[in-house]
């Protein structure tokens, strides 16, 4: 069974690449001029648009945006709670109901706490009533020490401090989670208040457009996108009485990033272009094309466009726009490995091919075996583990769900579960090698090289690994006319658990053969797999298959 698999698998392989004879480049150096690649470029991220297409985020147009976050609400899980000295505020506007402490000494001695009267004025004794209503804290000392020297105009000298402010009641309305009245400072910011009131509702209330009314008439507005972005906030003093009005949300779109993570972007208008989204959309490096769904006057639309295209488009209420990184890479990365001499890493155009890399890299002839190069690519390292995991899940699907029909048959079956279920676990942690055998006896195959492939150039050797189910399993020195046999004997035999009729013979090409009458060559590794210690032939020609796959894909002999 292992022959058969292992001509289909150099049937597969030569099916599609020719061999022809090579040699590593004694006199190597860099590749040419004309290859040679400054920067490796952003790798293609995205194969290709349909990758766009079938994302679980763009399978079709979303019917509800409710569940999805939206831009700005994280405002109101900050800290805005806390209080602060408002007598520091030298921009704060004495109201009616202040207390301003006034000291006056030298020609005459006055040492108040005095109110602000509801007309706007302090009382200083032997001076009268002094307007300071609209004074800044500021202005404040010299206002009053100028009123003080109409009187006494020598020898005079003024302090001032705003003690307190009066405490002041404002309403909370529009579309916020708890609507109400709520008592703060002057110097208290909207956002504040919006913050007692539990923040905006964010599936109905907008956070680009939030007023303050005063007596009927809007005296400042809030946009919080432009608070996040810039820390804007309007420069008003709230006065007892005002209103926060939260109006309804306006237009919203959603916006997917490279991630797949979507959140809602109110508009500041109905429609805008594309590139207002980037004062608040960070981009992540390589974004380059912008899915883009939405309505227009004659239904749904898609389309799919450049990144400069999009900014310039308009964008309306309901539209789902999906940055995509879409490049393609003009570059690949190839690594090397083993008895080389020189750099491990090139970066070449992408259709190079394996030939054109090995002329470029210096070996010493006498220690390079050139002829067994292999390539490991991460392509193969994931088919794999896929035929792997599908082997194994059929193994457990078909036996632990049979029936049994005796009292004897399912106690074995129990027994037999428990080692199944062992083996499942322990062979699913096995990692693959990702192998490719691009080398037959002397010929090597001048296959297209993938990004991230790994060139294995292994080191000559005299030596012969046995493994697997032989006694000591030991490295032997390469005998010419020695057999399987010969090195086995010489490793103390096969174990009891051996299958005298499963040894894996593997070259340092990683080619695979399962015949054991192959011609044994220097470097080649023996691996006796063991027995499957069961009667039940289905089981055992699925364990069997697995055990094989294993010593192919990372060289290993599982038991069961």
């Amino acid at each position: 069974m292992m022959l058969r698999l292992t001509k289909i698998l150099f049937f597969i392989t030569s099916s599609f690449i020719a061999f022809n004879s090579f040699a590593l480049g004694e006199t190597a150096g860099n590749l040419p001029a004309d290859q040679q690649v400054q920067s490796l470029q952003v790798d293609q991220q995205v194969s290709n648009s349909n990758t766009v297409w079938s994302s679980k985020n763009y399978s079709s147009k979303q019917e509800s945006l409710s569940q999805i976050k939206v831009f700005g609400e994280q405002v109101f899980s900050g800290g805005f709670s806390g209080l602060r000295s408002d007598g520091l505020n030298q921009d704060y506007k004495i109201l009616p109901g202040d207390q301003i402490i006034v000291r006056v000494w030298g020609s005459v001695e006055i040492d108040r706490v005095l109110p602000v009267d509801s007309q706007g004025n302090i009382f200083i004794p032997s001076i009268g009533p002094v307007y300071v209503q609209g004074t800044t804290n500021s202005q404040l000392t010299p206002k009053v020490k100028s009123a003080i020297k109409t009187i006494y105009t020598e020898g005079v000298n003024v302090y001032t401090q705003l003690q307190g402010v009066q405490p002041i009641s404002v309403y909370v309305t529009g579309f916020v989670n708890n609507p109400g009245r709520y008592s703060g400072t002057p110097t208290d910011s909207i956002i504040n208040y919006l913050n007692q009131a539990n923040g905006i509702q964010p599936k109905s209330g907008s956070y680009r457009h939030i007023h303050v009314v005063r007596k009927g008439k809007q005296v400042a507005a809030l946009d919080v996108y432009a608070f996040l972005i810039n820390g804007a906030v309007p420069n008003i003093q709230l006065q007892d009485g005002d209103t926060i009005v939260v109006q309804q949300r306006g237009s919203m779109v959603s916006v997917v990033d490279s991630q797949e993570t979507e959140v809602l972007y109110e508009l500041a208008s109905g429609k805008e272009l594309g590139n207002e989204l980037f004062q608040f959309v960070v981009l992540d490096a390589g974004i380059s094309h912008v899915l883009m769904r939405g309505f227009n006057s004659s239904g749904p639309v898609t389309e799919y466009m450049d990144l400069s295209e999009f900014k310039n488009r308009l964008i309306q209420n309901g539209d789902q726009i999906v940055f995509a990184q879409d490049q393609r890479a003009q570059t690949i990365l190839v690594q090397v490995e083993g008895s080389y001499l020189g750099r491990s890493s090139f970066i070449v155009p992408k259709n190079t091919r394996l030939k054109t890399v090995l002329a470029n890299i210096a070996v010493d002839q006498e220690l390079a075996a050139s002829n067994n190069v292999s390539i490991r690519r991460k392509s193969i390292v994931e088919q794999q583990k896929q035929s792997l995991e599908s082997s194994l899940k059929r193994l457990e699907r078909t036996y632990l769900t049979a029936t049994s029909s005796t009292a004897e048959e399912a106690a074995i079956r129990v027994k037999e579960a428990e080692l199944i279920m062992d083996f499942v676990k322990r062979a699913g942690q096995v990692e693959p090698n990702g192998r490719l055998v691009v080398a037959n006896g002397q010929r090597l195959a001048d296959v297209r090289l993938q990004d991230g492939d790994v060139i294995t150039i292994p080191t000559k050797s005299d030596s012969i690994l046995v493994s697997g189910q032989v006694l000591v399993p030991t490295s032997l020195v390469y005998q010419k006319n020695w057999t399987l046999e010969d090195y086995i004997n010489k490793s103390g035999g096969f174990t009891e658990q051996a299958d005298e009729d499963k040894i894996v013979l593997i070259r340092q090409s990683g080619e695979v053969l399962a015949d054991a009458s192959a011609l044994i060559k220097p470097g080649d590794e023996i691996l006796v797999l063991p027995k499957v210690p069961t009667k039940n032939i289905q089981l055992a020609t699925s364990v069997t298959q697995i055990m094989y796959q294993l010593a192919i894909a990372a060289k290993v002999a599982f038991d069961l």
